[in-house]
């Protein structure tokens, strides 16, 4: 055993802490007193054999923890947040001449991540209904001087390259999405406190890969973020053998194949490119919990 305080067991329980909490609880001075056990005299530094094995199991642990309860109401939850993200960051550049708007957007997505669901709905409602009244020159609620220049993030005017129903769409999925968990009378789980980190690489212009004066510019940054949900979703579908992150990626997809479909006469390779790759991502997402599922039963 190691005296209180050795710089061995500190380390071991920082790599504990990728273990989710309830885990680390449960089972976490057991694992700590089995790790301590084995290591060598005045070992100071955890192998490196044994440190990769806690982070992927902790890695593992957190994701099968995530997948409980309905797979296909947690991934309609999920794909409602997805979406919704996207919803404030097309305002966010626009926050210095719509503050009262870009707040309402930014309280809809708080409200969905803490699962207050008809909180959500009234609050996504209000700002649709002057996003959509933006996008058709209209002046409702109150008077918006068009077109709305951004204040950073873009160079672009709001909805320069959009359209009224595509607005709508975009948050018809998400009140329909609401309307469907509301009407379930069951509790929604509390979301991750990191999808706020997507949100302002989503609304960012840059970086630029597309050719300039391109009709429907896609930043880097955009595309990044999607990629690397996307991919969290087929590792999540591989190690929890699990749909529900499968439902929110094709949820967002239809969104994004739905703004591609509409700019179909100004697409270039860099936007087939782009979608792709999202739907190469979506496609694993389905298929790998079936695949896992089939080779643990061989």
């Amino acid at each position: 055993m190691t005296a209180p305080g050795d710089p061995l067991e500190r380390r071991y329980r920082r790599l504990l802490l990728a273990y989710p909490r309830p885990y680390r609880r449960a089972h976490g001075d057991e694992l700590l007193d089995v790790l301590l056990e084995d290591a060598a005299p005045g070992r100071r530094m955890p192998v490196l054999r044994e440190a990769w094995g806690l982070l992927t199991g902790g890695l593992r642990s957190r994701v099968t923890h995530q997948a409980t309860g309905s797979a296909w109401e947690d991934g309609l939850h999920l794909g409602v947040t997805a979406v919704a993200v996207a919803n404030l960051a097309a305002l966010l550049p626009y926050a210095r001449e719509l503050p009262l708007w870009t707040l309402l957007s930014a309280s809809a997505l708080l409200a969905i991540l803490r699962g207050r669901l008809r909180t959500a709905f009234a609050l996504t409602l209000l700002t649709a209904v002057k996003a959509v009244a933006l996008a058709s020159g209209r002046q409702w609620f109150d008077v918006t001087v068009l077109p709305v220049y951004p204040g950073g993030l873009s160079g672009r005017a709001l909805f320069q390259d959009g359209d009224p129903f595509l607005v709508a769409a975009g948050y018809a999925i998400v009140l329909i999405g609401l309307v469907v968990l509301v009407s379930l009378r069951r509790p929604a789980r509390a979301r991750s406190w990191w999808w706020w980190a997507a949100v302002v690489p989503v609304a960012w212009a840059g970086p630029a890969w597309m050719p300039e004066g391109t009709e429907h510019p896609i930043s880097l940054s955009r595309m990044a973020v999607e990629t690397v949900a996307l991919g969290l979703a087929v590792t999540g579908g591989y190690l929890a053998r699990d749909h529900r992150w499968a439902m929110a990626s094709g949820i967002y997809l239809l969104v994004v194949l739905g703004e591609l479909a509409f700019h179909t006469q100004d697409l270039g390779r860099q936007h087939l490119a782009y979608a792709g790759i999202l739907v190469l991502l979506t496609t694993a997402a389905a298929f790998v919990p079936l695949r896992q599922r089939r080779h643990c039963l061989d």
